[in-house]
């Protein structure tokens, strides 16, 4: 706080001194003047009376020294005159500049409202000042909706446009007293005072910044739909607000905390800090960067789950399931890594490394078993997905036709005719695509004929209800009917007991997975496993003997499901 102090005044000394010399100058000039107004004084009294009798005749010779004096005398007054009002313009223009300067300083320039480093001036004040007045101060932290997707629909000037609209809605409901900030990008946050015994107050302006902010914004001939989240931070919350500047970061982090927390929850919502946020929040930061140096330290490696002919009870291959194997947490599933992986980029270079650690294990099985990869709804979104993907079977010379890629419905709604593109390229290199999770999202009938799929997933959620409700079977058994309509080979997922095998043995031919056949695997458990049923690639049924099981790699990797 100090230093910060001492740096401030630092900075404003130069133009202090600056100040003080224009002000010495400025009376060493009005000095100058005003000695040459008493200087003409006693000159003109002299030098006067004399012109006087040499236009009336009577001296006919004047002093000319003394009328050259007074002259002069005259000029300096005048020179010093307009010496001191330009001066005196200049630095009234000068201190207008400057104060413009600093009101520029303090203002968003886009939305006209306060920005960051004045708003945690005039905050850590408000907080100083608390003590004095029986009131509290509510913090609230705005971010907008998806507001990257404004500016790549709409364009910048629309997001501009966004975000005009959106402080001029806010300012307008603030109450008096309150004072709204940009804090940069679509961050903004405000502080207004209210009753501690009436907090419902701030819940009711944070529903109508809600509500009000959801109307859509008039840009052109195209309305612009935003929403926003909202997290609140109280002063009542604080230990100490006496130190101002320091109050005000820790108010204005806490309510940042909460908006983050409604974003988590759905967005378009507000919530009130709670302490469990900021350990959710430490939680999130520590998984991520546990995420970001697992990657490189390679701790994301593949298990795998059976997939087996439910007719013959047949091993037919194996779907790949990623498993953090961290130094510091254990064996954690997908369900909590790879939702943050995509949020923060990586899911990409994390699933690029599984495939490839995966290729390697498939290429010591039997040939005709296959290996399926879940790809993320992310990946989807590259363009040059196929290609990579391809890349790396000609790199690992991995069969193309061994590879089953599965991907969700999800994909399906961002972008059908690259999804569509992706899909031909690698089903002509002879890889096959099917549909995860089928159910559980919106594709319809068109879009499993438009699209060129070679099998659809039952999600486990239909196929763990055959075990205990009626209408399970049915919905089971509605999709297996328009399976066989489209000619398309069905996997269930989620066979947990010998009573779903049996009810799904009788509704058709498929395959199947579950837990009734076993928890995925590491590497070296499946070799044990296809060892034991002469299910190990040709070239390794000869070296059997020399295989060191315990030495192969099984740390896990891969898809996205929990297995």
């Amino acid at each position: 706080m100090t230093a910060n102090k001492t740096t401030t005044k630092d900075a404003r000394s130069p133009r202090k001194g600056v100040q003080t010399r224009r002000r010495d100058h400025d009376v060493v000039t009005l000095g100058i003047a005003f000695a040459a107004i008493i200087l003409f004084v006693g000159t003109a009294g002299v030098v006067l009376p004399n012109l006087i009798e040499a236009w009336t005749g009577d001296n006919p010779s004047p002093n000319s020294a003394l009328t050259n004096a007074l002259l002069l005398n005259i000029a300096l007054i005048l020179l010093g005159w307009h010496r001191y009002k330009a001066l005196t313009e200049e630095l009234n223009s000068r201190r207008e500049s400057e104060e413009e300067a600093r009101r520029l300083a303090d203002i968003d320039h886009l939305t006209g409202c306060q920005n960051r480093r004045s708003f945690t001036t005039a905050l850590g004040d408000l907080l100083h000042d608390l003590e004095r007045r029986e009131e509290a101060l509510a913090a609230i932290a705005v971010d907008l909706d998806n507001f990257k997707q404004v500016n790549d629909l709409h364009g910048h000037q629309a997001g501009d446009e966004v975000l005009r609209v959106t402080a001029g809605r806010i300012q307008r409901l603030l109450p008096e007293g309150g004072i709204l900030a940009r804090l940069g990008g679509d961050e903004f946050v405000c502080v207004v005072p209210y009753h501690p015994q009436v907090p419902d107050r701030v819940d009711q302006l944070a529903t109508r910044m809600v509500e009000n902010v959801a109307r859509p914004v008039e840009y052109g001939d195209m309305p612009v739909d935003v929403t926003m989240s909202i997290g609140i931070a109280s002063s009542t919350q604080m230990d100490n607000v006496r130190d101002g500047t320091a109050a005000a970061q820790t108010l204005m982090h806490k309510a940042d905390i909460a908006m983050y927390h409604a974003k988590k929850q759905g967005k378009n919502r507000f919530y009130w800090f709670e302490p469990q946020m900021e350990n959710e929040l430490r939680f999130r930061n520590e998984l991520e960067a546990g995420i970001r140096r697992g990657i490189v330290n390679g701790e994301f490696l593949p298990y795998y789950e059976q997939q087996i002919d439910l007719d013959s009870g047949k091993l037919v291959g194996f779907e790949m399931l990623a498993r953090w194997e961290s130094p510091e947490m254990g064996v954690v599933g997908p369900d909590i890594f790879i939702p943050i992986a995509e949020e923060i980029g990586v899911i990409g270079e994390m699933s690029e490394a599984l495939i490839t650690r995966a290729f390697e294990d498939a290429k010591k099985w039997d040939s005709d078993l296959s290996l399926s990869v879940n790809i993320s709804p992310v990946q989807m979104r590259d363009p040059w997905f196929a290609q990579k993907l391809l890349k790396l079977l000609v790199r690992h010379n991995f069969p193309a036709n061994r590879l089953d890629i599965e991907i969700t419905e999800s994909c399906l709604h961002e972008n059908v005719g690259m999804v569509r593109s992706m899909i031909s390229s690698l089903r002509n290199q002879g890889v096959k695509i099917s549909l995860d999770d089928f159910g559980t999202g919106y594709s319809s009938l068109s879009q499993l004929r438009a699209l060129p799929f070679d099998r659809i997933k039952i999600d486990r959620a239909f196929i763990s209800e055959l075990k205990q409700e009626e209408h399970g079977a049915k919905l089971v058994d509605a999709i297996l009917t328009m399976s066989d309509g489209l000619n398309l080979p069905v996997t269930a997922e989620g066979i947990e007991n010998e009573v779903v095998l049996e009810t799904l043995k009788r509704m058709g031919k498929m395959k199947g997975q579950g837990y009734h056949y076993g928890r995925p695997e590491p590497a070296a458990k499946v070799l044990e496993r296809l060892d034991q049923q002469n299910l190990l690639a040709k070239d390794r049924l000869d070296n059997v003997t020399e295989v060191d099981f315990t030495a192969q790699e099984h740390r896990p990797g891969g898809g996205k499901r929990a297995g």
